[in-house]
């Protein structure tokens, strides 16, 4: 009975496991979405752009929000302070824009990850 062994060139390897690794996050972020709450209130606000999105807390409480984008994905959860900001992935070359900021608990999202 003969033997036989497949050899995978190291180009193809390379590519497989870069492939792999880029899917992985994905994978990870309804587990964030999963935690949300109802929409944030509304002295938080929220600035996009192709690279940043920029969100500040104009209440008098800290505030724990979750980004929204038009493709489904949610962004994890932060904790902003009174007057203070949180940068977030902005929307990028392929338009993934926000819709909206939601009330989440960061411990349930760190629990998910």
């Amino acid at each position: 009975m003969a033997h036989h062994t497949t050899r995978l060139s190291r180009p193809l390897v390379l590519a497989t496991m870069t492939a792999a690794s880029l899917l992985m996050p994905l994978a990870a972020t309804p587990a964030a979405g999963a935690a949300t709450g109802s929409p944030a209130p509304e002295c938080v606000e929220y600035f996009q752009s192709w690279r940043y999105t920029d969100v500040h807390n104009g209440c008098g409480d800290p505030v724990s929000v979750t980004v929204e984008y038009t493709n489904g994905q949610w962004a994890p959860c932060r904790v902003i302070e009174p007057g203070g900001w949180a940068t977030f992935s902005g929307y990028g070359t392929g338009g993934n824009y926000v819709t909206g900021l939601r009330t989440c608990d960061p411990a349930a999202t760190a629990d998910a990850s």
